[in-house]
């Protein structure tokens, strides 16, 4: 798979554009030129937590102009996979004010009892009794869906909790399997693209995480880029990628080495025309 044909990206947040609330460096220039070149991306996040007003907010605050349909999250996905399936449906909630929003703004009905669906996504305020609940809605026949698979997310004083293991006492208990919408699934790639109107072959993935990141590059066919700037970096990021049984297209240290990587490939596609 080759990188030279690029007309769109999709661009992991955490770990990739910055570290908490510190941007990590060379992200700004990288998007401004982006922009500047009219290349088309979307930041494509597994977290649910917040909203797209939210994260751009975020963003902007760091110096890296931004808008909310900039934004696709997993709540995003997992609302639109439910609406296109079942519009209208009955959906009980574990998880947060983006999640919430997300699956209100589909037109889908948050119910506490008697739900067709059980959406779950990372709750920090999370509770036995909520956990009981949605186990016992999941049992009695409701559909299980988990916004995405991550163990364990990034936090101020290191790492926590993140919903897929929350998801994770939820499939133990109820004995059924959900269905993941975020990375490293295809179905918040595949909507993401849609969205981009591009198709994956012409579309880069940009990531630090290869289980997430360039694994669902690879699910959908996209070129893939793996920058060393979070999770990964240059002492583990090939074991990582055995780990996730992936490949990255290209293995890239900074965001200021995948700016300039970016132009060298768009001047030798131009050149080849």
């Amino acid at each position: 798979m080759s990188v030279n044909s690029l007309r769109g990206l999709l661009i992991d947040l955490d770990g990739t554009m910055y570290h908490g609330g510190i941007m990590i460096p060379g992200a700004d220039e990288l998007i401004a030129e982006l922009r500047r070149l009219e290349i088309g991306f979307l930041f494509v996040t597994n977290n649910s937590s917040m909203t797209p007003e939210a994260f751009a907010e975020r963003l902007n605050a760091m110096g890296i102009p931004a808008k909310p349909s900039d934004v696709c999250t997993s709540a995003q996905g997992a609302a639109a996979y439910i609406a296109e399936r079942q519009p209208g449906a009955r959906v009980h909630v574990v998880g947060e004010h983006g999640l919430r929003t997300a699956l209100e703004e589909a037109g889908l009905q948050l119910v506490e009892d008697e739900p067709e669906l059980v959406v779950q996504g990372i709750d920090r305020q999370l509770t036995y009794d909520k956990v009981a609940k949605a186990v016992r809605h999941i049992r009695d026949g409701a559909g299980s869906i988990l916004t995405n698979p991550d163990l364990l997310v990034p936090a101020e004083h290191g790492l926590m909790p993140g919903a897929g293991s929350i998801g994770a006492m939820l499939r133990a208990a109820s004995g059924v399997e959900p269905t993941v919408i975020g990375k490293p699934s295809a179905i918040l790639m595949d909507f993401a693209l849609k969205r981009l109107g591009l198709n994956a072959s012409e579309t880069w993935m940009i990531g630090d995480n290869p289980a997430t990141d360039i694994a669902a590059a690879q699910a959908v066919g996209c070129p893939s880029v793996l920058v060393l700037t979070g999770l990964a970096t240059g002492d583990n990021y090939k074991e990582l990628l055995a780990s996730a049984g992936c490949e990255a297209t290209a293995v890239i240290d900074t965001l200021y080495d995948l700016k300039q990587f970016i132009g060298e490939r768009l001047a030798s596609s131009r050149q080849s025309r």
